[in-house]
């Protein structure tokens, strides 16, 4: 039994629509469907933050709230959450502190840009009560982008907000109306020509990707949204996983970490970056907050670009892709996944069920580092990705991963075979870098020539000595390569 309406709490009550197609994006809707036009069209690519709204999942008793970018997230990916906009704020003619603050403080000007950031600190203050930091509002506001104020305003409005009489979101009527919907049967339908689906269980999801073999998997859509809204592209079937509970599943297994398919990178991130600092660093470089709400890690690893930061962190690690179908169950070392440009070792009746990163053995060390031109939004010219191990002045263990560099995030096996049983010195560190030239042939392009690339690579590597031997300060600030 299924249904083919979508179903989501918008303005107090379950709305039930029939999306014009697959890929209809929630602004799409909003603006169009509902005029609800206070959440901006500006880039449509999920860069500018203009469209942002806020998104809510029962978690429990609880209601967790994300900003996303409305431009690129998929109408059926609502099914069962919670949706609001920043019409949704204000009482009457009473405005939301966060509003009444950004009036007070002066941070606003063209005013386009302005619902969306608003939305993203409504997200932060609902998540986080009192008064935030300075280092929080930089990270909620990472996606959220305004040519006219220069930002301080915006901040200084977001610290004044917590001092004006707080305007709470009733959150019992939205968590009774999500816990409802949580026992509806699975969606089903077609719409423009195509089909879509969300499956509610692990064996819906397998029988369908059987039946549909051709349909494309779609979690947080924070890639493909790019493909409709820039390429113009038409997906036709696809399978929402969202509603999937394994696929959910963030949890300590014996062999590590188990990080499903659906799990946010935001939700992974902060998970490993409990056990290892270095997964904070590369949390606070990869992409945008909203973003990182709505993609997941699973996905990253999937598309398999050879740009994601994401893959080559985790094979440094160790972490090993696990594969489910209908057939069955198997792993594999995630470097051994990809098999050459956007190729993968996925088979067309499998899905990406999860990861599992083991933890660090006793006394290895872990650097994750990004060259990038700025430090939010943008893709990386190189990833490095060093995990090492050293016992009596030599090095025992050692993995090094790079994106950027290949076809695929791959390992370095000549740089890896010349600090393998070396002394732990800088000359050694020297000859790894060395022998990447024989390792990579790397692309020219707009972010880096193929020269750039290796030095910058060999650099990364004398960079991780001078951490490793504590000849640099660790702290996260410094940890962040930009240029």
């Amino acid at each position: 039994m299924s249904r083919n309406q979508i179903q989501f709490y918008f303005r107090g009550s379950v709305h039930s629509v029939l999306p014009d197609s697959p890929t209809q994006t929630v602004l799409h809707y909003l603006r169009r469907q509902q005029g609800a036009c206070g959440s901006k069209e500006g880039c449509g690519e999920g860069d500018c933050g203009a469209c942002t709204v806020v998104v809510g999942e029962a978690q429990g008793d609880s209601l967790q709230l994300s900003a996303v970018n409305a431009c690129i997230q998929f109408l059926p990916a609502l099914d069962g959450k919670a949706l609001f906009t920043v019409e949704d704020l204000a009482q009457g003619e009473q405005l939301h502190p966060l509003q009444q603050a950004m009036v007070d403080c002066h941070g606003s000007q063209c005013g386009f840009c302005t619902p969306g950031i608003v939305m993203s600190l409504w997200a932060q203050q609902e998540s986080q009560p009192g008064c935030p930091s300075r280092s929080q509002l930089q990270d909620a506001l990472s996606g959220n982008l305004c040519r006219c104020t220069g930002y301080r305003p915006i901040i200084d409005a977001a610290q004044h907000a917590a001092s004006l009489p707080e305007m709470p979101l009733q959150r019992a009527p939205v968590v009774a109306a999500l816990q409802q919907l949580a026992v509806r049967p699975s969606l089903q339908g077609e719409a423009d020509g195509a089909r879509y689906a969300m499956p509610a269980t692990l064996a819906e999801l397998l029988t369908l990707r059987r039946d549909w073999p051709q349909a494309r998997l779609v979690a947080g859509s924070t890639d493909v949204g790019l493909w409709v809204t820039k390429q113009l592209r038409t997906l036709g079937d696809v399978i929402f996983v969202g509603r999937v509970p394994e696929l959910r599943q963030l949890q300590p297994q014996a062999s590590g970490l188990f990080i499903g398919a659906a799990v946010s990178v935001e939700d992974a991130l902060q998970q490993l970056a409990a056990a290892h600092p270095a997964w904070e660093a590369l949390r606070l470089r990869f992409a945008s907050r909203p973003v990182r709400n709505a993609g997941t890690l699973g996905g990253n690893v999937a598309n398999g670009s050879p740009i994601g930061d994401s893959m080559p962190a985790l094979i440094a690690a160790g972490a090993r892709v696990v594969l489910q179908s209908l057939r069955g169950q198997r792993e594999l070392a995630l470097e051994d996944f990809y098999l050459g440009y956007q190729r993968t070792a996925l088979a067309p009746d499998e899905i990406v069920l999860g990861l599992c990163v083991p933890p660090l053995a006793a006394g290895s060390q872990l650097a994750l580092y990004k060259v990038s031109k700025r430090f939010d939004q943008d893709i990386s010219a190189v990833f490095a990705a060093v995990q090492l191990q050293v016992a009596d002045g030599r090095i025992a263990a050692v993995r090094l991963a790079f994106g950027g560099m290949a076809a695929t995030p791959a390992r370095a096996p000549h740089a890896e075979a010349a600090l393998h049983g070396a002394a732990f010195d800088a000359a050694s560190f020297a000859a790894a870098g060395a022998a990447l030239a024989q390792d990579f042939s790397p692309l020219s392009d707009v972010r880096g020539s193929a020269a750039y690339r290796l030095q910058v690579a060999a650099g990364l590597l004398q960079r991780a000595w001078l951490q490793f031997s504590g000849l640099a300060a660790t702290d996260l600030a410094q940890l962040e390569a930009s240029v």
